[in-house]
């Protein structure tokens, strides 16, 4: 193994591999706070493009960016019962605000509330509230707002991005006048989430709604997109939420229609968060470490200058200087190419490593060699790090959207052939417990089975660590009887260990 490599490797110790990855990757780290993370800038520099895109595709669909506070009143909580019960244990609750000295010269909570505070685990019944007041008639509607903004879900077993007590995300809520059109909205917000996994991250999912087990704390239904991880586990990778009127009947969410008669809105709310990181690294990284697709990467192209000798040292910053500006000219799917110049003062295979690491889709050296011949040493992240190719600077530069359009859709046909392999249709029980009993260096992966909406099915699964995923929209229907009640059911659903 390349001393350079991640240790230990995806198949001897993925939790451990995965963690390596995210130090490796200079991602993030553990903050003095147990359970909560210190987001790095190459890190955030992902979670940004990430807020870009998907806030485009939000404003394109006529949704505005609000800000709510980060404290909710414990009493609203408690006017939706489901909700509260679902969220119970993992809230953080404030209950003072103010600290003084105490005689052994330690602070002392005092200032008791009148009412405590929640930090928010999400938002939905403090934007209701804040609806309540801003909508009186038909005319007020639809509201359509997103946040983005931080929440607090006190973890027991944290992991970097896929589950820290605090953690950020965007939160989508909207309010309308009728049931279709809040299944609309649902639906929609689905398709975009879907359509960014599988564009943009290459990440393939499969869209559908949840059992009832798996649904949201007050929803009506809940919709997730899921996606297979290179361990075979299923990753929650966004959700939309069709809360039908249960909201706005415990927050008074009223509306006057065409007729003045006063009506319940009819609600939604969807989010997607930093577990998208996590998603990432697990669905595309390999054991040299972090595996950008080029629509995320922070930086698409690096250049790596290459010298010994101070003459050779201008000349070839020179060139790099122009290259850069030469591709940062081109255009790749509708944005200017992103290009960096790493010229510190490290060794190149210092240089070049970090970049391995850090997922870089693009690699290019120059030297004083390369420059003679005017042509570029081309490495891709997608292949392996001795692979390597000389070109011609000119046709470099023609051909380098064509190279990043190669890598993002290579990436995601390999993370579609994992997932394919790696699934199964499967008719009786006998055969569910088979695929499962599989040990962690042999991935199970996603059962393609029908199970009804029932309790039966997920207390049935519950021994194999098993829960139901989703029943994917996008599949034919194909009759069939539920494995574990009996009961007809349409379509096959999705069963997976999971995140």
């Amino acid at each position: 193994m390349p001393k350079h490599a991640i240790s230990p490797t995806r198949h001897e110790d993925y939790p451990e591999w995965y963690q390596q990855v995210v130090r490796a990757g200079e991602l993030a780290e553990a903050s003095p706070v147990r359970g909560c993370m210190v987001i790095k800038p190459h890190g955030f520099a992902l979670w940004e493009r990430m807020q870009g895109i998907l806030d485009g595709m939000f404003k394109a669909t006529g949704h505005r960016n609000a800000y709510f506070p980060l404290f909710i009143p414990l009493s609203y909580l408690e006017q939706e019962a489901k909700h509260v019960e679902g969220f119970a244990k993992e809230c953080a609750v404030v209950t003072h605000h103010r600290l003084e000295l105490g005689p052994d010269g330690r602070l002392i909570p005092t200032g008791k509330l009148e009412e405590p505070l929640v930090v928010r685990p999400t938002s939905e019944t403090i934007i209701g509230a804040m609806y309540a007041k801003w909508i009186q008639s038909w005319r007020d509607l639809p509201v359509l707002i997103n946040q983005w903004a931080n929440v607090v879900r006190w973890e027991m077993r944290p992991r970097v991005f896929l589950r820290t007590a605090e953690f950020l995300w965007q939160e989508g809520h909207t309010a309308h006048a009728t049931e279709a059109e809040a299944v609309e909205e649902t639906l929609r917000m689905l398709e975009i989430y879907a359509t960014f996994a599988e564009r943009d991250l290459a990440m393939p999912v499969w869209k559908g709604p949840k059992p009832s087990s798996e649904r949201f704390p007050g929803a009506v239904d809940t919709y997730s997109i899921e996606a297979m991880m290179q361990d075979g586990k299923a990753l929650q990778a966004g959700t939309s939420h069709f809360l039908g009127q249960n909201f706005a009947r415990a927050q008074q969410i009223t509306f006057a229609d065409a007729t003045g008669s006063e009506s319940f809105c009819w609600t939604t709310s969807w989010g997607v968060s930093t577990r998208l990181i996590g998603g990432l690294i697990m669905t595309h990284a390999d054991d040299d470490g972090l595996v950008l697709p080029p629509r995320i990467a922070p930086e698409q192209i690096v250049l790596l200058p290459i010298h010994r000798s101070d003459e050779d040292r201008a000349a070839v910053l020179s060139c790099c200087e122009s290259l850069k500006m030469r591709l940062e000219g081109s255009r790749w799917r509708e944005e200017p190419l992103r290009v960096k110049i790493d010229d510190r003062d490290l060794r190149g295979g210092d240089k070049a490593w970090q970049h391995v690491k850090q997922g870089v889709p693009l690699r290019v050296e120059i030297g004083p060699r390369d420059l003679a011949a005017g042509a570029v040493s081309l490495a891709r992240r997608d292949q392996a790090p001795k692979d390597r190719q000389t070109l011609p600077v000119e046709q470099f530069v023609a051909e380098a959207s064509d190279l990043l359009e190669q890598i993002q859709q290579g990436l995601f046909e390999r993370a579609l052939a994992f997932r394919q392999t790696h699934s199964a249709e499967i008719d009786n029980q006998a055969a569910v417990h088979e695929f499962f009993a599989k040990d962690g260096t042999h991935p199970a992966g996603f059962a393609h089975v029908h199970v009804a909406d029932d309790p039966a099915v997920a207390a049935a699964l519950d021994p194999l660590k098993v829960t139901v995923r989703c029943t994917p929209l996008n599949w034919s229907e194909d009759p069939g009887t539920c494995l574990f009640t009996g009961k007809p059911v349409k379509r096959r659903s999705v069963i997976a260990r999971s995140y």
